[in-house]
């Protein structure tokens, strides 16, 4: 049975507006919706001017593309899946985005040694694998002070974060849900539990 050719996503502005991102066929893969994505945008068009942005779980590299088309100085993608990781890179070789680093890596195991700070950080995790709980903690030494911190998951599940950040704006699909936290990194990690845990 031959495999389902890759589909493709859309880089809605900047530099590289409209230009095309493959979307392979991989279990969880779910790109991040272009409504989705326009709106989030728009949420942080004034600060990714020369913002350092992380995009922790990168798939298709829809958000970590369209931040660098925009404007962001430098876009950390980490993947963990080989096959995901070699069309991020060539992505990055075909759009010439010198500012974009393509890291092969486990989530978990890289913010326990990674530097930042980060600006602007996505968080989209395959949904099945409830990583929220141990991601979000995790990120707290990462974030520049006054960080973003973009946040999808299934629509019922409702993450928690740390109680010093700040539900800045929320949106809904039909089966997800994202939401744009102020997030401090100054303080303990608390987590402050949500609905559907």
């Amino acid at each position: 049975m031959r495999s389902k050719p890759p589909g493709k996503v859309r880089i809605i502005a900047g530099t590289w507006r409209n230009s095309r991102l493959d979307v392979a066929d991989v279990p969880g893969l779910r790109p991040t919706p272009e409504r989705v994505r326009e709106t989030l945008f728009n949420w942080l068009q004034p600060r990714l001017p020369g913002a350092c942005c992380l995009d922790l779980f990168a798939g298709s590299g829809a958000l970590g593309f369209e931040a660098a088309s925009r404007g962001a100085a430098h876009v950390a993608m980490l993947e963990r899946d080989g096959s995901l990781v070699r069309n991020l890179q060539q992505a990055k070789d075909r759009l010439h985005a010198d500012q974009v680093d393509v890291i092969h890596a486990d989530a978990l195991e890289w913010l326990n040694v990674a530097q930042g700070p980060f600006d602007i950080v996505f968080i989209d995790p395959p949904f099945a694998q409830s990583l929220w709980q141990q991601v979000l903690p995790a990120l707290q030494r990462l974030l520049a002070a006054d960080a973003r911190v973009h946040v999808e998951s299934p629509l019922a599940t409702h993450c928690p974060v740390p109680a010093q950040w700040t539900l800045l704006r929320e949106g809904h699909t039909r089966d997800m849900r994202h939401v744009l936290y102020a997030a401090s990194a100054v303080g303990p990690v608390t987590l402050v539990p949500g609905e559907g845990e």
